[in-house]
């Protein structure tokens, strides 16, 4: 057996060698041909992507929030190039000297838009709006609202459970421990529309910042009829109408029992706050208002 094995050892080990080689060769000749028809299929069906995409995209400030309306700065990037016009494209992150830049890279005009900022439409305060209940879920606004209608008769308030809170990627909204409402750091934020996204009452929306960041609006959606809203909250908007009746420009309108107020035509005058008789109508960083002196009765003079 020894000599057998001796005598064939050589031959077996050939064989073996010639397997492993003819094995390489054809894994190399599938792989050249694989390559060739990959470089013909790559030709074929070559997209052209314009570079100025890239220039664009690295104008803008990388924050992918989406408040755009694209996915991500990257397709910003392309339908900023894609458009004839920037007319309806808007950064609201990088604002107007991003757009800018994007206008130069391009050779189109920006159109400059008025700044907006996150407002919080409820008013609703713990101490304003009595709770009826107490939630023992989910901390989640989305599961919460698809579960119940609030811890207080208000169906339309804010759940305080922190969903815009944890949508914000610039750190610019946070819960009240206090209040339970939600606060909007001004100088934070940057108008992505993340919280709008997030919260399942529709409570927050996009508002003109407004010169020297004063804002007037109705802080409140309830929608229920005057003497239901002001039972369950204390400064809901009772639909009452004096607001409307007092503001000169035609800024305010009431629809289903609740007022609101047109940025794009308010002129801060500040009348309709004064008349609201809930405290429903919200004025942000205004100078303290003058107190009026009482006038004194005149003196009648004696000739």
């Amino acid at each position: 057996m020894p000599r057998l094995y001796s005598f064939f050892c050589p031959f077996l080990i050939n064989i073996k060698m010639n397997i492993i080689v003819i094995a390489l060769i054809t894994l190399g000749v599938i792989a050249a041909v694989s390559a060739v028809i990959l470089f013909f299929v790559a030709k074929k069906f070559h997209v052209f992507e314009d570079p100025r995409i890239d220039e664009v995209e690295a104008a803008l400030p990388a924050a992918n929030c989406g408040g755009c309306g694209f996915p991500g700065c990257r397709g910003f990037a392309n339908a900023c190039v894609s458009a004839d016009s920037l007319e309806k494209l808007n950064c609201p992150v990088g604002g107007n000297e991003t757009m800018k830049k994007v206008a130069d890279i391009l050779g189109k005009v920006a159109v400059e838009t008025a700044p907006t900022v996150a407002v919080v439409r409820c008013g609703g305060t713990c101490d304003h709006r009595p709770r009826t209940s107490d939630y023992d879920g989910v901390k989640h606004c989305f599961i919460a609202h698809n579960l119940y209608s609030g811890e207080s008769g208000c169906s339309y308030g804010c759940l305080g459970l922190g969903d815009c809170e944890v949508s914000c990627e610039f750190d610019a909204i946070h819960i009240n421990p206090v209040t339970k409402l939600p606060e909007v750091d001004e100088e934070k934020c940057t108008s992505c529309g993340a919280c709008v996204k997030a919260c399942p009452k529709l409570l927050i929306e996009l508002r003109k910042k407004g010169p020297k960041s004063r804002r007037i609006y109705v802080s409140c959606r309830n929608e229920e009829r005057g003497p239901i809203a002001k039972k369950n909250c204390e400064v809901s908007c009772i639909a009452c109408g004096k607001c409307e009746k007092v503001c000169p420009h035609e800024a305010i309108t009431i629809s289903n029992n609740l007022a609101f107020i047109h940025d794009d035509k308010c002129k801060l005058c500040r009348k309709c706050v004064e008349v609201c008789p809930t405290n429903a109508i919200v004025e942000l960083n205004f100078p303290p208002r003058k107190v009026k002196e009482p006038v004194s009765p005149e003196v009648e003079l004696v000739s």
